[in-house]
C-alpha cells in the first residue's frame, strides 16, 4: 500500500489522534488529582482561618482552585477534541476497508416510495449510497445532499461541482476541522421551525417596547440606588416593582413566543456561525465556491458576525437560569429585554437566515463529495456531454459493493444501441448490472466521481423498477404498479431532458403472450423518445426483439457455468442471448424434488 494512500494517511492520523487521547486523559486525571488536594488544603486552612481570623488565607486555595477549574475546562476540551478526531479517522478507515454500513448518516427517512429510481437504486438507509458519502453535521447538509442525488443538477451546475470536489479533495484537515466545530457530532437544527420565527411579518412597536424596557429597568435601578442611600423608603420601589410586573405581565405571551422558537437552538445556531465564518474567511478558488461565498453579501456585517449578536442574546437568556440571577433579572425585566432585542435581530437579520443555511448546506454537501474523492482516488470524475444522448462506461462497477467482490463491465447505450435487452439465469447479475448504470448515472448528475475507469453520458432523468412491490393496503398488484411506474417514467420523456430507463424483468408479472407484446409495444414508445436504457428479463421470447429492431435494440447476456453440481458466475456481460437456464438446478440445491 503506497505510503500517501488515504489508508496509509489515515492510519498514521489515528493513531497521532489516539496518542492525543491518551495525553490529554493523562492531563484530566493529574488536574482531577490536584483539584481534590487544593479542595482538601482550602477545608485545611479555613479551620484554622476561623480560629486566628486569618480570612485572606482563605482566598489562596480559593484563587488556585479557580484557576486549575479554568485549565481543567480546556483540557476537556481539548480531550473532547481529540477523542472526535479520532471518530473521524476510525469512520474513514471503515469505510476505506468495507465496514461503514451502521456508522454513517443513513436518513432512512429521506427515503421517497413514489421517486422514480431512489430505492430501486439503494439511495437511502442502511448500507446506502447516502450513508457512504454524507459527512453533514446539519440539517441543511443532509437535505442538500439528499437532493443532489434525488434531481439532476443542470450540465453548468455539474461542472462547478465537480471543480469544487476537485479543489476541496486534499483539504483532508479542512474536513477534520469541520468534524470538530461545536459541541456534539451532529446538530438537530429544526430548520422549519426556525425559519418560520425568522420570516414573520415585521412588527411597528419592537423599537418602542425596548425604550419603555429599558427606562423601566433604569427606573428601577435608581429607586434601588435611592434606597439603598436612605434617601427614602420601600415606597418608590414597591410603585416601579409593580409598573415593571405589570408591564412584563402583558406581554408575558409575546416574549415567550419569542424566545421559546430560539431557546432550542443555542448550540446549534453557534455551529451554523462557525460554518459560515469558514465559508467566508477561506480562499477559494473554484467558481462554486466563490459564488456561495458572495450568496453570503460579505460587503455587509458578516453573517457569521451576525449570528453571533443571537447568541450572545441566547447566552444572555441562559443565565436566567441561575437561582441568584432569576430574582435580578425579574426585577429589571431582563427577559423581556433580550427578548425584544432578539426581535428587532430578527427584523434586521431573520431574512437572510434561509440564504445562510442553503449556502451551509451546499458548502457541506461539496465537503462529503470531496471526503468521498479522496478516500476513492482511482475514481474519476465523469464527461458530461451536451449534444448527444449517451451513456458509456469502460470498466463500470457498483460503488456499494466491496472492491474484491466488484466485477466491473463496459456499456455503451446511445449509438448505435438506444437499448440493451439483457437476458440471462437467475442471479447472474442482471439486476446488479442494472443498478450499478443507475447509481453512476446519479453519481454523476450530482457532480460527484463515479466507479469507472472512465465514463462519458448526458445530463439525463432517471427512472428504474427494480423494487416495485404490490400493496395490499392500496389493492395494487406488483404488475399494475410496474405499469404504472412505466407510465411516469414515460411521463419524464416528454420533457426536453433525455431519459435513463432501468426495467428490471420486464412486464414479470403477465403471461408470456401479453409480456412479449406488451414489452414490444413499450421498446417501441421508447425508441420514439430521447431515451436509453437496460431492460432484463428471463424470457427468451423477448430476445426476438433485439434481432428485430437491431442495432437499436441489443441482445447482451449474463451466463452460469455448472461445475460438479455447483452454480458458478462469472458476471461478465456479453453480446447475444443466453443459452443456459440454472432454475432446475437452482431448485434441486435447495431440496425440491424436480
Amino acid at each position: 500500500m503506497s505510503s500517501s494512500s488515504p489508508h496509509t494517511i489515515y492510519s498514521k492520523r489515528l493513531s497521532a489522534r489516539q496518542d492525543y487521547v491518551a495525553y490529554w486523559k493523562k492531563r484530566d486525571r493529574w488536574i482531577s488529582d490536584i483539584r481534590l488536594l487544593i479542595f482538601i488544603s482550602g477545608v485545611v486552612t479555613a479551620w484554622f482561618a476561623i480560629g486566628t481570623l486569618s480570612w485572606w488565607l482563605i482566598s489562596i486555595p480559593i484563587l488556585i482552585f479557580g484557576g486549575f477549574l479554568i485549565l481543567h475546562r480546556q483540557v476537556k476540551k481539548q480531550l473532547h477534541y481529540a477523542e472526535r478526531s479520532v471518530v473521524f479517522y476510525e469512520h474513514g478507515l471503515a469505510r476505506l476497508e468495507d465496514r461503514w454500513t451502521g456508522i454513517g448518516v443513513s436518513e432512512i427517512g429521506l427515503q421517497d416510495e413514489d421517486h422514480l429510481y431512489a430505492e430501486d437504486l439503494d439511495l437511502f438507509g442502511s448500507g446506502s449510497l447516502f450513508e457512504l458519502l454524507c459527512t453533514a453535521r446539519t440539517s441543511g447538509g443532509v437535505q442538500t445532499l439528499s437532493q443532489w442525488l434525488k434531481k439532476s443538477a443542470s450540465i453548468d451546475e455539474i461542472r462547478l461541482r465537480q471543480d469544487a470536489v476537485k479543489e476541496l479533495c486534499p483539504h483532508l484537515d479542512l474536513r477534520e476541522s469541520l468534524v470538530l466545530l461545536g459541541q456534539n457530532h451532529r446538530v438537530s437544527l429544526n430548520a422549519d421551525k426556525l425559519l418560520a420565527w425568522s420570516e414573520r411579518p415585521h412588527t411597528n412597536n419592537v423599537k418602542f417596547h425596548r425604550i419603555i424596557v429599558s427606562a423601566l429597568a433604569i427606573i428601577m435601578l435608581i429607586s434601588l440606588a435611592g434606597l439603598s442611600m436612605g434617601l427614602y423608603g420601600l415606597g418608590p420601589v414597591l410603585l416601579v416593582t409593580i409598573i415593571n410586573g405589570v408591564y412584563a405581565r402583558i406581554l408575558q405571551d409575546r416574549v415567550y413566543e419569542t424566545l421559546s422558537h430560539i431557546s432550542r437552538h443555542g448550540n446549534d445556531l453557534t455551529l451554523l456561525s462557525e460554518f459560515l465564518k469558514y465559508i467566508e474567511t477561506e480562499l477559494f478558488i473554484n467558481q462554486k465556491m466563490t459564488i456561495l461565498q458572495q450568496r453570503l453579501e460579505p460587503n455587509t456585517i458578516r453573517p457569521s458576525q451576525q449570528l453571533g449578536k443571537l447568541i450572545r442574546l441566547l447566552t444572555l437568556y441562559d443565565s436566567t437560569r441561575n437561582q441568584f440571577f432569576s430574582l435580578v433579572s425579574w426585577i429589571v425585566l431582563w427577559t423581556t429585554h433580550i427578548a425584544f432585542a432578539t426581535e428587532e435581530w430578527r427584523e434586521i437579520s431573520g431574512g437572510s437566515l434561509r440564504q445562510w443555511l442553503t449556502v451551509v448546506g451546499e458548502f457541506e454537501a461539496l465537503v462529503s463529495l470531496s471526503g468521498y474523492a479522496y478516500e476513492h482516488p482511482d475514481d474519476p470524475f465523469p464527461e458530461i456531454l451536451e449534444n448527444e444522448i449517451a451513456f458509456e462506461g469502460e470498466q463500470l462497477g457498483h460503488p456499494l459493493l466491496p472492491a474484491s467482490a466488484s466485477v466491473r463491465n463496459d456499456i455503451s447505450l446511445g449509438h448505435p444501441s438506444q437499448i440493451i435487452l439483457v437476458s440471462g439465469s437467475n442471479m447472474s447479475g442482471k439486476s446488479t448490472m442494472l443498478r450499478t448504470v443507475g447509481i453512476n448515472a446519479v453519481l454523476a448528475m450530482a457532480g460527484a466521481p463515479v466507479r469507472a475507469h472512465h465514463l462519458k453520458c448526458s445530463r439525463m432523468s432517471i427512472g428504474a423498477t427494480l423494487r416495485i412491490q404490490d400493496s395490499l393496503q392500496a389493492g395494487k398488484s406488483r404488475f399494475y404498479a410496474e405499469i404504472t411506474r412505466m407510465s411516469q417514467i414515460m411521463a419524464l420523456t416528454n420533457d426536453s431532458l433525455p431519459v435513463l430507463f432501468l426495467f428490471d424483468e420486464v412486464l414479470h408479472g403477465t403471461n408470456s403472450h401479453d409480456r412479449v407484446i406488451g414489452a414490444k409495444a413499450i421498446i417501441h414508445r421508447f425508441l420514439e423518445r430521447k431515451t436509453i436504457g437496460l431492460i432484463t428479463t428471463h424470457d427468451l421470447a423477448l430476445t426476438d426483439i433485439g434481432r428485430t429492431l437491431s442495432p437499436q435494440v441489443m441482445n447482451m447476456h449474463f451466463k452460469d457455468h455448472i461445475n460438479n453440481g455447483e452454480i458458478q458466475f462469472d458476471y461478465r456481460m456479453q453480446p447475444g442471448v443466453v443459452k443456459t437456464s440454472n432454475a432446475l438446478a437452482l431448485m434441486r440445491k435447495v431440496g425440491l424434488d424436480v
